[in-house]
């Protein structure tokens, strides 16, 4: 009796405990979302009054890379990036000075053009903050990667208005294959904490009425399928593009200032040259696209170009944002192809389903798919982000993902290892394979020969 009335007490204690630290690192996600979002709006309204404000970029681009590497290196990349590798490599430990760096390096970014997205710098903000607040209740290591974790989710449910999806989001791109259930409860108050400071202190979030849904049929589920198949491939395509365009700068035998100008040079080229539809957040195509507007057929093309560049040069900011404009622009493109009634439903679908294949979160992007678009939507966009999400294989947006579970037994990979690194591997080992078939059937028919 002792031993059960004491296992609840202790439960009791921990639930009290956590609701209150989460509560806490949500708060403080929420407000540092709004200041970020008030930033961001004040800049880009400022600098829209000017038709040819990126210009500029090439200098921005510069700058931004030079302001992150001078005084919080951690803060380079798209941010969610950078707080898995803390989580998995430093047990959450975060400098605090990277929550004002990030923010002002994300909104010239953007501000001027850069094709980058904002869920980033929440993240790693939140994140940030939540490891700050640790440190100054002296928690140990593994309380304090717990809030970490907590602010990953309370940075993006807050700046997206899914206080569900970013909770589960937190926990589950973080390990592909695995939700992390002992920091279930924690990241769900801090994202819906977060969520409500967010929206008091004045953050609105838009809310999408899709006209149109298909009903559950033997032909929606098999284009459901084969949208899923279609995101895959090019998610798949925008991590490869992403990461040869960061290798392919970091190659050029030059200064890093210099290639961020030369980055920001071709920003300019694509906003002159092609549109400027593909410069800065993009939420406008994404707006019209949801809407059931048609969208250009290279839509999706061009978004992955601009953000590759914006990030492999140096800029700061997110991925999310253009793996949504990209999402939207693959199922606008798929429903022109299969069923055009469907345009605006199925670029909501495409949305959700190449964020789950990008980022390897398929639980998280089928929840936000309900919560962004209503439960019309529960019956077709788990399948496409499921789909999407194996069609990926193990590479990711966040290399730094660890590897829970294979996707096919078929695969011979050791789970524990970062996804980056199990996608080269399985490579090598494919290559290993064939090689060693065709080693086999070359000394088969030489053997053959010999005998004849």
């Amino acid at each position: 009796m002792k031993k059960k009335i004491f296992e609840e007490v202790t439960l009791f204690a921990s639930v009290v405990k956590w609701t209150a630290y989460a509560s806490v690192v949500g708060a403080l996600s929420g407000l540092a979302t709004a200041g970020f979002l008030r930033s961001l709006d004040w800049a880009s309204g400022l600098l829209g009054r000017y038709p040819q404000y990126y210009f500029s970029l090439p200098l921005v681009i510069a700058a931004s890379s030079f302001l992150v590497k001078w005084l919080a290196p951690d803060a380079a990349g798209h941010g969610t990036e950078k707080v898995i590798e803390a989580v998995h490599k430093r047990m959450g430990k975060i400098p605090l000075r990277v929550v004002p760096v990030k923010l002002v390096a994300t909104v010239m970014t953007l501000a001027f053009g850069g094709s980058a997205g904002k869920e980033g710098p929440c993240a790693q903000m939140g994140a940030g903050l939540a490891s700050a607040f640790g440190d100054l209740l002296r928690l140990d290591d593994v309380d304090r990667r717990k809030l970490v974790i907590c602010g990953i989710s309370g940075g993006f449910a807050t700046v997206f208005g899914t206080p569900v999806a970013g909770a589960l989001f937190g926990i589950e791109v973080l390990v592909l294959g695995r939700m992390l259930y002992e920091v279930l409860f924690p990241s769900f108050v801090a994202g819906i904490v977060g969520y409500h400071v967010a929206t008091l202190v004045g953050v609105s979030y838009p809310w999408h009425s899709v006209p149109v849904i298909p009903q559950l049929t033997g032909g929606s589920f098999l284009q459901m399928v084969l949208m899923g198949m279609f995101c895959g491939l090019i998610a798949l395509f925008l991590i490869e593009l992403m990461k040869f365009t960061s290798k392919s700068f970091k190659r050029l035998p030059c200064h890093y200032l210099l290639k961020s100008i030369l980055g920001g040079g071709l920003l300019v080229l694509i906003g002159s040259l092609v549109s400027t539809d593909y410069l800065g957040l993009g939420l406008g195509s994404i707006d019209a696209g949801l809407n059931g507007t048609a969208l250009p057929a290279g839509a999706f093309f061009w978004k992955s170009v601009a953000t590759s560049i914006t990030l492999g040069s140096g800029g700061s900011g997110g991925v999310v944002t253009p793996i949504f404009f990209i999402g939207t622009a693959a199922g606008n493109l798929f429903a022109r192809i299969f069923h055009e009634p469907y345009l605006a439903a199925y670029s909501a679908i495409g949305m959700t389903a190449l964020l789950a294949g990008a980022a390897n979160t398929p639980i998280a992007a089928s929840v936000m798919a309900i919560e962004m678009f209503g439960p019309g939507m529960a019956p077709h966009a788990p399948v496409a982000c499921m789909v999407s999400f194996l069609i990926v294989g193990y590479r990711s947006v966040y290399p730094s993902q660890v590897l829970g579970t294979k996707k096919s037994a078929s695969h011979k990979l050791e789970t524990g290892m970062p996804v980056g690194e199990a996608g080269h591997a399985e490579v090598l080992r494919r290559e290993k394979s064939l090689v060693g078939v065709v080693s086999r059937a070359i000394g088969y028919f030489l053997r053959k020969d010999k005998v004849d």
